[in-house]
């Protein structure tokens, strides 16, 4: 096909991106909406801007010289950014591009004034819409005005803003092209801009429209306050009239100006009730023409409304798909399985395959639809009480749901749910054989299904697969296994309950649970300690190290003196713990067995910061500070009136945390551990498939994967949409709580103990320290010396090798009984999980304290 250079915004719509545009395709799909208005105009395609670049080869250089850039170097990414967009400005049109461009203009009236806006092919789309990244020239008049800011735009693809922007989001530079939309200007009377849902909370049912008088770029540079109206259900529920003392308006020399607002006018609304309901009901057109909620700008001349730009808003979490028109809440699993990221399809299924609970899934995350159970009395309050004791931001957020009139159908004659089994705190259960025979059955089990796998290929593996998940799922939800660590987890929050009322001391068992037996997940971090004392005798091993770049490293070690005994112990630890990985429980993540490298700077910094036999002083050291705390409490209780039954039965309560709240990390070990299993053999079958790569099964479900190893036929534009889909997931933040309405709740916390400026959380780990913050996202990243205090997202079970070196724990997400409150209790780190907004508002190397008793974290001075 040949090259077109300019073609008509009617003549396009929103599937011809690659060649106007996101912002040009989706004004052509406008076009095709019946009743709503587009300014006439055209586009300058990718086709255009194409044959410029290629006129002027200084250009590749200077893209090779800005992908070989780092992330922070912003000097060079400045200057490079401005010599691309000098030469690109300079160079010439070429007469053809130049030709089509006037001719075009032409047709729209040669000395109209016309907007010309940049249109890029990574731009306006649902995973990242680039607002505002590249330029716009308002007024412009005249073929040869026009020809020269078209140039502009295109330059404009590489300002420093849009660099860095394509960056952060992963798109090469090299594949985003430019188009330039064309059109007639419209000088309004009023200008502004719809949200189809509401940009705050995420609410689908409620449209905000932002109103001013002018050109819409006073309010969208915010130069002005403008007027905010809130429609719900074909009704204004709330409107804000702003004092706008500026208006722009279009020069008569060209461009715009700045124009003052009479007194009179400034807090005179620019929009009726009835204009902005007539507003909001083209918004809902154009969102149900484009399938998504909508940012939508549009100018209102005369009484005519014209829209000028529509792009999908990118930063709403997607909400559940229920079918029956009701409205649902939506708990986050992974808020309570200390893993907030976005998990790709294999990894979704596999986990909806193991859980017995009905899932819903939306962004690449896992929800749990609670509304029956908050419908039915009998099943609300134990799940608002089980809630309150993970979370106490989700049940916040429930019962802010909960008390909205109507939101929820009660049903009163509802049968409840079989609740989950709850043993009583009972002496027998005690023994401490109950633990290893539970261990020795679960090691057993994932041994059987390792040695039977082997056999399996094609659809058989997949069978067998389905078939070992009913035998996961057995040992997972076994009422003795369960039992054990319910039992365990009673008895520490009777603890904490009980010596708070007898002795006014509060979370004692936090210091009570400390190197407590058979927690897999607390020996993993101490056992790299004794991998460190191994590595650390043979300094030609440790230089080694220091440069590993790939996964091959372990075999290298045997070249060296001392490396085979370095090697032996990182083997061994990874025979143990090798399958483990940052979000384990997304089956599709690289394990450490799979990538080794990412241990390496953990090990080095144990080399750095521990002198030798540093495990196993530190487990003696918290199991001799919770024998004291045992003795303590046991002594102080005999000195009250009936001492000596309170202090029979804590002991008894004591006994039953120390024996067996280790076990509580056993059945999730062993459930990675069979994911490891399923997934070695996947992916040795996926090398068998006609696919492009093998891990492009990780972006196919369970029963799609089943027919493409039963067909060997891949849907390769599938698995691209899902790899694209994915990545947009991974930029968005999953809600606590969210409903079937698109509202993103948080909750807060009710309590008027923490200190002014302080951050509340959930304490969860007795204590307070105070230290050098650590903001870490990434754990590989992680640079961390002894007494740092870290602050993260969530932290699962991979993050416990950094426990050894750290002196407090600050979460923003995590409960009573998660990961990171386990393990900071037993290595007896004051910890606060649960902290709205940690990594933003505690800046890496402040200096804070972390009251890990009382639950806040203050900055310090």
């Amino acid at each position: 096909m040949s090259e077109r250079y300019a073609v008509e915004l009617h003549e396009i719509d929103e599937a011809r991106v690659a060649l106007a545009g996101g912002k040009g395709a989706h004004l052509g799909g406008l076009t095709r909406i019946e009743g709503i208005r587009v300014p006439a105009g055209f586009c300058v395609t990718t086709d255009a801007f194409r044959r410029v670049m290629a006129q002027a080869p200084s250009i590749d250089e200077g893209l090779d010289r800005l992908s070989r850039l780092g992330p922070d170097d912003r000097e060079a990414t400045r200057a490079i950014s401005a010599q691309l967009r000098r030469t690109i400005e300079e160079t010439a049109v070429p007469g053809e591009i130049a030709a089509a461009i006037i001719g075009a203009v032409g047709r729209l009236g040669e000395r109209v004034a016309c907007a010309v806006r940049s249109s890029a092919t990574a731009e306006d789309l649902p995973s990242a819409s680039f607002a505002g990244q590249q330029d716009t020239y308002l007024n412009v008049a005249g073929p040869e005005a026009i020809l020269r800011h078209v140039s502009r735009c295109w330059a404009s693809l590489f300002t420093e803003r849009a660099v860095t922007y394509r960056r952060r989001n992963g798109i090469d530079h090299r594949t985003v092209h430019m188009a330039v939309v064309v059109q007639r200007m419209v000088f309004p009377e009023a200008a502004g801009i719809l949200f189809t849902a509401d940009p705050v909370t995420g609410n689908r049912r409620v449209t905000t429209v932002e109103a001013g008088f002018g050109l819409g770029e006073a309010l969208v540079s915010g130069l002005v306050n403008p007027d905010v109206y809130q429609v719900r259900d074909g009704e204004v529920v709330a409107r804000a009239v702003g004092t706008k003392r500026l208006a722009i308006h279009a020069d008569p020399a060209g461009g715009t100006r700045e124009e003052a607002i009479g007194p009179e006018r400034q807090d005179r609304p620019a929009l009726t009730d009835a204009q902005v309901l007539r507003l909001v009901h083209l918004g809902r057109r154009i969102e149900a023409h484009f399938g998504r909620p909508q940012d939508i700008e549009w100018c209102l001349a005369g009484d005519d409304f014209q829209i000028v730009q529509s792009r999908p808003i990118t930063t709403l979490f997607p909400v559940p798909e229920s079918g029956d028109g009701e409205n649902h809440v939506y708990l986050s699993v992974g808020h309570q399985q200390m893993m907030t990221d976005a998990m790709k399809p294999l990894g979704l299924s596999f986990w909806q395959m193991t859980t017995p609970a009905p899932m819903a899934e939306a962004g690449g995350r896992l929800f749990v639809d609670v509304t029956q159970r908050l419908a039915a009395p009998a099943t609300r309050e134990a799940l608002l009480e089980l809630m309150e004791r993970a979370d106490p931001l989700t049940t916040d957020a429930v019962r802010g749901i909960l008390e909205r009139d109507g939101y929820i159908r009660p049903l009163p004659d509802a049968a409840p749910p079989a609740p989950l089994p709850r043993a009583a705190p009972d002496p027998i259960e005690t023994d401490p054989a109950v633990v290893t025979e539970l261990i020795r059955l679960g090691e057993e089990s994932v041994a059987a299904a390792e040695r039977d796998i082997r056999t399996k290929s094609g659809p058989a593996l997949l069978d067998f697969i389905e078939a070992d998940l009913q035998e996961l799922r057995r040992v997972l939800f076994d009422r003795r296994s369960h039992q054990v660590f319910m039992s365990a987890m009673e008895a520490a929050w009777w603890l904490n309950d009980k010596l708070l009322e007898w002795l006014g001391e509060k979370n004692v068992a936090d210091t009570l649970t400390q190197s407590v037996p058979n927690n897999v997940t607390s020996e993993m971090g101490l056992a790299l300690l004794d991998v460190a004392d191994a590595i650390r005798p043979h300094p030609d091993v440790v230089a080694f190290l220091r440069d590993v770049a790939d996964e091959d490293f372990l075999d290298e070690l045997r070249k060296l003196p001392g490396g085979p005994e370095a090697r032996d112990a990182i083997e061994a630890w990874l025979e143990r713990y090798g399958m483990r990985c940052v979000g384990e429980i997304d089956i599709t993540r690289p394990r450490w067995r799979e990538r080794p490298s990412t241990l390496v700077p953990v090990i080095l910094g144990n080399i750095r910061n521990f002198e030798p036999g540093a495990g196993v002083r530190r487990f003696e050291q918290g199991r001799l500070e919770a024998e004291a705390k045992e003795r303590d409490v046991l002594e102080r209780l005999r000195a009250l009136p009936d001492g000596e039954g309170r202090a029979e039965e804590t002991k008894r309560m004591i006994d039953l945390v120390r024996t067996f709240i280790g076990y509580r990390e056993y059945p999730k070990y062993g459930m990675i551990s069979r994911y490891f299993v399923y997934k070695r053999a996947l992916l040795e079958e996926a090398g068998r498939l006609a696919l492009r790569e093998k891990e492009d099964i990780f972006y196919l479900t369970f029963p799609e994967l089943r027919e493409v190893v039963r067909t060997n036929r891949v849907d390769d534009a599938l698995i691209a949409r899902r790899r694209e889909a994915f990545r947009s997931y991974q930029a968005l933040i999953p809600p606590r709580v969210l409903t079937s309405d698109g509202e993103a709740l948080t909750g807060e916390y009710r309590r008027d103990d923490v200190p002014a400026g302080a951050l509340a959380g959930l304490p969860v780990s007795a204590g307070s320290v105070e230290g050098r913050a650590r903001v870490v996202l990434d754990l590989a990243q992680a640079a961390l010396e002894p007494g740092d205090i870290l602050v993260t997202a969530y932290t699962d079970p991979s993050w416990t090798p950094l426990f050894v070196a750290i002196a407090g724990l600050v979460t923003e997400v995590g409960g009573l009984m998660t990961h990171g409150a386990v393990i900071a209790r037993e290595y007896g780190l004051p910890a606060v999980v649960g902290v709205v907004g940690a990594t933003r508002l505690i800046a890496d190397g402040q200096r804070i304290r972390v009251h890990g008793t009382d639950g806040y974290v203050e900055i310090l001075p």
